[in-house]
């Protein structure tokens, strides 16, 4: 019994995984409810990301009460910049399809029309966690998120590839569609998100930890402004007081 009552605690390495599976659904399903509008899906991800990252510096997370914070802060800057990338995208799509049903030079300009596409896709993998964690404006929003895929390009193409070949793939086996979208309902979202959470924590650590922050010699725009320098504490704090360690 008293082997039993120590499996089951929360503190044991059960409890732990049976938590942040818990977590992972809640989140999931937060994000897909909040996104069925459409015009929310930008602050709905930003809202996400921000749950998966309390999950991996805490124990214990409400995934409710965090999920809702997220999207309350993040709910101006996710739809402007969401919006903003779907119209481009779209923009982009329909002139690569014109382009390709066209004859001559016309047909050539698919190609970076193509490149749009991507550099968008890329961004989109960052703009929404970088904002989930940082207080700043959508332009410095984007020169960090920029600054943070340059930084490590391996990682920038994992992110790309695992955030769109599950969906492509999930459409293009229609045979076992049903079982790939009870996944994607039960924690397809945030298990991608929990991952590419794991990996940026170690991106963003030196700008969230005042001990490394002191230490880090390459900061990213937000922080470096016209010349290079080191976080002041008070921004150190309002960028910890996000994640609330």
């Amino acid at each position: 019994m008293r082997f039993l009552n120590s499996f089951m605690d929360n503190d044991s390495v059960f409890g732990q995984i049976m938590t942040r599976c818990g977590i992972l659904i809640a989140a999931n399903l937060l994000f897909i409810l909040c996104s069925l509008p459409v015009v929310t899906a930008g602050a709905a991800y930003a809202a996400l990301y921000l749950t998966m990252f309390r999950c991996l510096r805490q124990k214990t997370i409400n995934p409710f009460s965090t999920f809702w914070q997220g999207l309350k802060d993040n709910f101006k800057q996710g739809t402007l910049c969401y919006a903003g990338m779907a119209l481009l995208g779209l923009l982009a799509c329909l002139e690569i399809y014109w382009c390709s049903q066209s004859e001559g030079i016309l047909r050539f300009f698919r190609y970076p029309l193509m490149a749009i596409v991507i550099i968008l896709l890329i961004l989109a993998c960052y703009v929404f966690p970088v904002m989930s964690v940082f207080r700043v404006s959508i332009r410095q929003l984007i020169a960090d998120s920029v600054y943070f895929a340059v930084k490590k390009p391996a990682q920038t193409l994992l992110m790309l590839v695992l955030n769109i070949v599950p969906l492509v793939w999930t459409f293009y086996d229609q045979r076992n569609l049903p079982t790939y979208a009870f996944l994607w309902v039960l924690c397809g979202f945030s298990a991608i998100a929990m991952f590419h959470a794991s990996r940026l924590l170690r991106m963003f650590a030196p700008y969230l930890d005042p001990d490394t922050a002191e230490t880090e010699g390459d900061v990213p725009s937000d922080v470096q402004g016209a010349a290079p320098r080191q976080k002041t504490e008070k921004e150190i704090l309002a960028d910890m007081k996000r994640l609330d360690v």
